[in-house]
């Protein structure tokens, strides 16, 4: 509940600041779980002029949010928010990607996904949180989400860094990424920078194993550009 009125506070003032209507040259995105992650990081491309669909498994109940953030703002179903995006932005519990995945393959194919997601294991079990950990967070996203263009994003810091650190004065934040697909990349790193952080990129899928929980790599490092590639050696 706490998150929900923060969320719904910081709306207010997004709203006043977006734009009415759907800027030119800024791409829908749908956004897959709209919790501390998903609700943060989608109100800021909703303040940086994008079109965002959040969804959940009960739309009706994002709906004083989308409210609040304004007309670019909308609430639906997993379906509608994968239809509606030209990308993806998924932030659930790691144990819900198979399911999405087999759920939707056949929409999810071809779309740029921006994967936030983490492992836990109290949460999502020992045997995807084993997978995840050994054959790396990207590549094992990748498998439940197949055919998608997936970049690893966001999944380093909490949503109250992401709130508070957006858009800050130079040096922005940094976000690592990952990705296979180079295009994909771009517009990850396209979508980075409209919310306010710096993207570096670290490598393929294969690499977002450094940047991964239970790594030792830079999971919960803040940091920025410079200091991030210095952290990993780039």
């Amino acid at each position: 509940m706490l998150f929900t009125r923060r969320i719904l506070i910081a709306a207010g003032a997004l709203a006043l600041a977006a734009p009415q209507g759907w800027a030119q040259g800024k791409r829908p995105i749908g956004i897959i779980g709209a919790g501390n992650i998903g609700g943060t990081i989608g109100a800021l491309w909703v303040k940086a002029g994008h079109p965002v669909m959040f969804s959940s498994r009960n739309p009706d109940e994002l709906k004083d949010m989308v409210a609040a953030l304004g007309p670019l703002a909308h609430a639906g179903t997993v379906a509608q928010a994968i239809a509606f995006g030209d990308a993806l932005f998924i932030a659930v519990p790691y144990a819900a990607l198979p399911q999405i995945g087999n759920d939707n393959r056949a929409a999810l194919k071809g779309k740029v996904m921006l994967d936030a997601c983490n492992a836990v294991p109290t949460r999502d079990g020992d045997a995807i949180t084993k997978e995840a950990d050994e054959n790396g967070t990207g590549v094992t996203s990748q498998k439940y989400l197949a055919g998608t263009r997936l970049v690893r994003a966001f999944n380093t810091l909490g949503a109250k860094v992401f709130e508070t650190q957006a858009n800050r004065p130079d040096p922005k934040l940094a976000i690592p990424i990952a990705g296979d697909d180079a295009g994909a990349v771009r517009v990850a790193q396209e979508l980075v920078r409209d919310a306010g952080f710096e993207p570096v990129l670290v490598g393929g899928l294969a690499a977002a194993k450094r940047f991964q929980q239970r790594s030792e790599g830079v999971y919960g490092v803040q940091a920025s550009a410079a200091e991030l590639r210095q952290k990993l050696g780039m």
